[in-house]
């Protein structure tokens, strides 16, 4: 699959993989910083931003897409950068081609399966799916009233806004650049994707950064043993004054985590 991509910089290579309804344009900030001694690239994964649509959405795909555009594109050995599904993406490169890539840091999520229905940070993935399938987009004149509609069921204005970067207007009207009833047919694997294989899985050779949000639960202390075991030597770092958008949150700590960790 050819993926859509933005890319700055020059220097040694950087992937960023962005999460579950995100683009690349969510990490253009955190790309600029890096790109000053560096080459960012920053690919829209399958089924989102401006990258082809398709009816399979497995982690084996993604990440299958992701070794496809470093062939393609001929990036040798990339640090990768992956949050939150982007990190179970290129958690699975690492297990399946991690000749592929240099160094790796994991962002606000562990390697094991999540409950779709618990409470994280603002709202489940479940209920956020619910209510962005509840827009009838073909009704909608204008991004505020898809707001004022979304605001029913999500409250928070910042959510609401990184949902709605999705919303892309046409000649007609508008329509959702992320492929919404894939993402509802997949969220079991999106929130999973981690089977029995992982527990015998041993990741080494490059150094492996964690990152998580001091006020997200996206990984707990008790994740930590488990970390260890796929990932030995692996750093956990906490970003204070943040959550699951931490690199959003607290820019500064988190670019300082990954300068001492992977770019020194």
């Amino acid at each position: 699959m050819e993926l859509f991509f933005r890319k700055i910089g020059k220097g040694y290579p950087i992937i960023i993989l962005h999460g579950l309804y995100g683009m690349s344009d969510n990490w253009m900030t955190i790309a600029r910083i890096l790109s000053v001694n560096n080459e960012i690239w920053l690919p829209d994964l399958r089924n989102h931003g401006h990258s082809p649509h398709a009816d399979i959405h497995t982690y084996e795909s993604l990440s299958m897409d992701v070794v496809e555009f470093i062939d393609t594109h001929k990036i040798h050995k990339p640090i990768i950068i992956g949050h939150s599904m982007g990190g179970k993406v290129a958690m699975t490169l690492a297990k399946n081609n991690q000749e592929h890539i240099a160094g790796l840091c994991i962002v606000d999520i562990a390697p094991k399966n999540y409950n779709i229905n618990e409470t994280q940070d603002l709202h489940s993935h479940q209920h956020i799916i619910q209510s962005l399938c509840s827009l009838d987009i073909d009704k909608i004149q204008r991004r505020e009233e898809a707001d004022e509609l979304l605001s029913k069921y999500l409250p928070s204005p910042m959510l609401r806004a990184f949902l709605l970067k999705n919303l892309q207007r046409t000649q007609t009207g508008f329509k959702w650049l992320f492929n919404l009833p894939v993402f509802k047919k997949y969220l079991p694997q999106i929130a999973g994707g981690f089977d029995e294989s992982w527990r015998n899985t041993s990741i080494s050779g490059f150094p492996v950064l964690f990152l998580k949000g001091e006020q997200s639960d996206y990984i707990t202390k008790e994740d930590y043993a488990l970390i260890e075991q796929i990932f030995p030597g692996s750093v956990i770092q906490t970003i204070s004054n943040a959550g699951h958008w931490l690199h959003a949150q607290n820019p500064e700590a988190f670019i300082k985590a990954i300068k001492e960790n992977l770019l020194a």
